[in-house]
């Protein structure tokens, strides 16, 4: 498995091997013997499917507070998104960046949300299927959100020239970022 780091420090890449003949291919999405030996050790406890109908589906941007914070692995099976993460914790020199890459069924990659970030993703074809890994379980009460469109973090969200997306009902009306008391503090070195 090659793993790519990106624009934010501990949002990372993962693509893995595909091993193809004439009866289609075979993958290895996760294996945390090897993750461990590259220095990441994920316990997950939840697997999540979800299906968007629709291109133009925007989910997000969410996270789950302490003492259920997530680290989210995701993939696109089926269709194509555009998936973000947003650094959220106080004093990261990243606080309010984001980054965003192109997940599809096809390209077979994966990218792993650390607990401390925002996700969301954007459907770019109908039919989307997204599934993802947690180290934690789904807890309502832990549940939280940020307006996707939030001019201070300027996701640049690849729709057309006046063209909204599709959202949930909490989606749009999720706050800004300037009213999150962030429950994630920067661990890092100075």
């Amino acid at each position: 498995m090659k793993i790519e780091k990106t624009a934010l420090p501990d949002v990372l890449i993962f693509e893995p091997a595909r091993f193809g003949d004439s009866r289609g291919w075979f993958s290895e999405t996760w294996n945390a013997s090897r993750m461990a030996e590259a220095g990441l050790r994920l316990d997950f406890v939840q697997d999540n499917h979800s299906f968007s109908a629709a291109k133009g589906t925007l989910r997000g941007l969410h996270y789950q507070r302490p003492p259920h914070a997530q680290d989210k692995l995701v993939r696109c099976t089926r269709g194509a998104i555009f998936d973000v993460a947003v650094d959220i914790r106080r004093g990261s020199p990243h606080y309010g960046r984001w980054t965003g890459v192109e997940l599809t069924a096809e390209n077979g990659r994966q990218l792993l949300v650390p607990k401390g970030f925002l996700h969301g993703f954007l459907t770019l074809t109908p039919d989307c299927e997204v599934q993802y890994k947690c180290t934690d379980v789904y807890a309502p009460d832990c549940d939280g959100g940020i307006r996707w469109d939030d001019p201070t973090i300027g996701i640049d969200w690849p729709l057309a020239p006046g063209e909204a997306p599709q959202l949930s009902a909490k989606d749009s009306t999720a706050p800004g970022l300037a009213d999150l008391d962030t429950p994630f503090v920067w661990e890092g070195a100075a």
